[in-house]
């Protein structure tokens, strides 16, 4: 399970976002068999769509997507959440695998891509899906998704995301801090809040040497904090892909049965199969053991 701890500093002026997603991460990590430089990319955009679920769902069926298209090795990136926080993800390349960057990192911007864009879906129960998207402009996440916010919210934002991975190929720590300006606040808030977020260009061992509460102790130790958990939480039934096989026509479904004796359903965002034989086909179509 991850947190998410929120506030207002400088009387109000700036909206303090601290998040530890280190648990989501290795739940992503253990579900995709993600290589370290797919684990940053992926565990990156995590924490950021964690943060946009926890901002903007606020009834029980908000939902929101967010899709990266880059140029990188990694390919597409997919990650969702509902209202409750349930984060899902995957990487269209799980293995990808780069030399480390000019700086010694894992390189991420060469994992996503610098050329692409972030696509974002939001379902507010309102007729139509809110959908926003901006380019790619460094491929790092955060600078990317500061960019989307500006552009395609009108929402000045700062952002430090981060993910560390062990030895072991396992996350020791990840996660972000985010701030952004409320209506009407003073330049010098805002000055503080810039100045203050450069404090975080290595979230990720923060967190990994003293967690969500070392960050709080270090640098916000007299502010109350709202806390929300997200977690890594697929919600894929055989319901639900029973109504997608029934939307592929009786024909399409009987020639894969007659091809493969079987079709199986793999989840992209967890490791669930779901294998239907012939007589599964039936029943689903009504045809009581016959497909005259």
């Amino acid at each position: 399970m991850g947190r998410i701890l929120k506030t207002l500093l400088y009387d109000g002026d700036i909206s303090l976002s601290i998040l530890d997603t280190t648990d989501i991460v290795n739940t992503a990590i253990e579900y995709h068999g993600l290589t370290p430089l797919a684990a940053a990319a992926l565990g990156r955009t995590m924490t950021a769509v964690a943060f946009m679920a926890a901002s903007s769902l606020k009834n029980d069926d908000d939902r929101l997507s967010v899709t990266i298209t880059g140029d990188g090795v990694g390919g597409q990136i997919v990650v969702c959440s509902d209202s409750k926080l349930h984060i899902r993800g995957y990487i269209d390349n799980p293995r990808a695998d780069l030399p480390l960057n000019s700086l010694g990192k894992l390189d991420v911007a060469g994992c996503v891509g610098k050329h692409g864009r972030i696509s974002v879906v939001k379902n507010l129960g309102l007729k139509e899906p809110y959908t926003g998207s901006c380019n790619i402009i460094s491929g790092e996440i955060a600078e990317d998704f500061a960019s989307y916010y500006t552009f395609s919210e009108q929402q000045p934002t700062g952002m430090a995301l981060g993910v560390k991975i062990g030895t072991d190929y396992k996350c020791v720590g990840a996660g972000g801090v985010v701030m952004q300006p409320m209506p009407g606040a003073k330049e010098e808030s805002i000055d503080m809040a810039e100045k203050l977020l450069s404090e975080f260009s290595a979230v990720s061992t923060l967190i990994e040497n003293g967690g969500i509460e070392g960050i709080v102790e270090k640098f916000f130790k007299d502010a109350e904090f709202e806390e929300y958990e997200p977690r890594y939480e697929c919600n894929c039934s055989k319901d639900y892909v029973d109504k997608i096989l029934i939307t592929l026509g009786e024909k399409e479904l009987y020639s894969s049965i007659e091809k493969e004796g079987k079709i199986e359903v793999v989840c992209h965002f967890c490791p669930k199969k779901y294998t239907y034989f012939k007589e599964d086909i039936d029943v689903l179509l009504g045809k009581n053991g016959s497909n005259e």
